[in-house]
């Protein structure tokens, strides 16, 4: 039997980040990972997608015509592309063993340990451990729970990970499949469905249950995406929901619609990718067992500071049923190691600032409120959009599809309450907004920034000048691209600063 102070269970990005920020306290901690380190952050996931979502989008800026010269012959290679996703993926797996095997056999041996097994839990300060070569039985003061979450799966479809797949398996596909359809209009479908289509050598096609698709975002920021989808022949099946999916005796895949209006329709495509979300990896952790409260959907219950019901037991990252991205998980496994050693002065984890980019066609970051959040809660605001048509960063690489919007408090201390940016480099301007929201300060900091010439971040700029009647480009001239107005009670009205100054 061992002891430590902090034993983690669960070696992605928010355990090991928990396991790390637990060194720098001084403690003597275990780090159990029964699988890969760096979990569904690198592997058939972030890492992975979004290296393949840039690669696809250099294939897509050959492909277009609008920009001056034409690119006749080039070729594309699936299984090398995964390749060099892989690549990517590996590189990143082994800074992150190097510095685990570096830590537990140099640098702190005497307090660190990784072992490559699983973990369960066999009492609130008891973690027994499979390993190959055996088991053994650690005793903790804290447990830290980060084993994270695998793709839902819907119990009448087979998946075989080769004709029928989630996320996992598209890298098993050998060539780029002449056609494929994604169920899911969430955020990892929608990205799937940008990285083929950008690839421009698949039929792509997307069932959405709903009348648009990311129904989380405002009407303005869905219509967009979609006409970009469209614009670049993704079929988008709205307002159907899925009767049948089943592989045929050649290995294709046909699907069964049920549309709102009665309509039952079937198609038949070579691959489908079933995106419908992640359930939490608990089977066999124990959590039940030793009476730990979890949802009946497997997610668990929480306070302010990642604590369960069992004060010594803390979940972190896709346990919880907060926001599921590898940017949160690290923030809640640093928080729960520091909320055990006291070290944030009762400060507790928030949320209102969490930064988010959606790589699509083009990338979509956001921090803060929506529209339809605050609308829910009947919470007056004033908010500005303005398009990258006017900004000369974008004009020059000929990138116009994009807008800023930019959410304030409807008062004259005017807080920074939401910012939604599609486009070009939208998560270049994004920091600044968030840091705003985390300190409840107003948009006039923003306004005083100088930004470099030409830049996509001077969009932030005019948008906020826009909010306090000082915009160089005047939303009076430009209806159509620039919005200027209040919000309340689910009524806008116009704000004219002109018309304000002729009283």
């Amino acid at each position: 039997m061992q002891n430590c102070d902090v034993c983690v269970i669960g070696g992605g990005p928010a355990g090991y980040a928990a396991a790390m920020r637990a060194l720098d306290f001084g403690k003597r901690v275990i780090l159990i990972e029964k699988d890969r380190l760096g979990g569904a952050a690198i592997y058939n996931g972030a890492l992975s997608s979004k290296t393949l979502w840039e690669l696809s989008r250099d294939v897509r800026r050959l492909r277009v015509t609008e920009r001056g010269y034409t690119v006749f012959d080039y070729k594309l290679d699936f299984a090398q592309i995964v390749k060099v996703a892989n690549k990517a993926v590996q590189e990143r797996h082994e800074q992150l063993a190097k510095q685990v095997n570096e830590l537990a056999e140099h640098i702190c041996c005497d307090r660190f340990r990784f072992i490559h097994g699983f973990g369960r839990l066999v009492s609130a300060h008891e973690i027994e451990v499979t390993t190959p070569k055996g088991k053994e039985i650690i005793t903790a003061e804290y447990v830290v729970l980060a084993t994270g979450s695998v793709p839902r799966k819907l119990p009448n479809v087979t998946i075989d990970e080769k004709s029928i797949v989630t996320s996992d398996g598209v890298g098993n596909w050998t060539k780029f499949p002449e056609s494929m359809v994604i169920l899911g209009a969430g955020v990892i479908g929608c990205e799937f469905a940008s990285i083929f289509s950008n690839f421009g050598m698949t039929d792509v096609r997307l069932i959405d249950k709903a009348d648009h698709i990311l129904p989380f975002e405002d009407k303005d920021i869905s219509e967009m995406i979609t006409e970009n989808f469209v614009a670049s022949g993704i079929q988008i099946h709205r307002n159907a929901s899925l009767e049948k999916m089943e592989i045929d005796e050649k290995g294709w895949v046909n699907y069964t619609l049920k549309f709102k209006d009665g309509r039952v329709e079937t198609y038949n495509v070579e691959k489908a990718l079933i995106s419908i979300g992640r359930v939490t990896a608990v089977n066999g952790l124990g959590v039940r067992e030793i009476g730990i409260n979890i949802t009946d959907s497997g997610n668990f219950i929480v306070d302010s500071d990642g604590r369960t019901n069992i004060p010594n037991i803390f979940a972190v990252g896709d346990l919880t049923a907060d926001i599921c991205l590898v940017n949160v998980g690290e923030l809640e496994g640093r928080h729960v190691v520091e909320t055990m050693y006291n070290s944030q002065a009762n400060k507790h984890l928030s949320y209102e600032n969490i930064s988010t980019i959606m790589f699509l066609m083009p990338e979509s970051s956001g921090v803060g409120a929506n529209e339809q959040m605050l609308m829910q809660k009947g919470i007056p605001y004033r908010v500005a959009t303005f398009s990258y048509n006017y900004i000369n960063r974008a004009i020059a690489m000929r990138s116009l599809k994009g807008l800023y919007k930019i959410i304030v408090s409807d008062d004259d201390d005017m807080r920074l309450l939401g910012m939604r940016i599609i486009g070009e480099q939208s998560s270049s301007a994004i920091q600044a907004a968030a840091l705003l929201i985390h300190m409840g300060k107003g948009i006039a900091e923003l306004a005083e920034l100088i930004h470099p010439h030409p830049s996509i971040v001077e969009g932030a700029q005019e948008c906020v000048r826009m909010l306090l009647g000082s915009s160089i480009i005047k939303p009076q001239v430009f209806p159509a691209d620039l919005r200027c107005v209040r919000v309340a009670n689910g009524v806008a009205t116009e704000i004219n600063h002109f018309l304000q100054h002729s009283k």
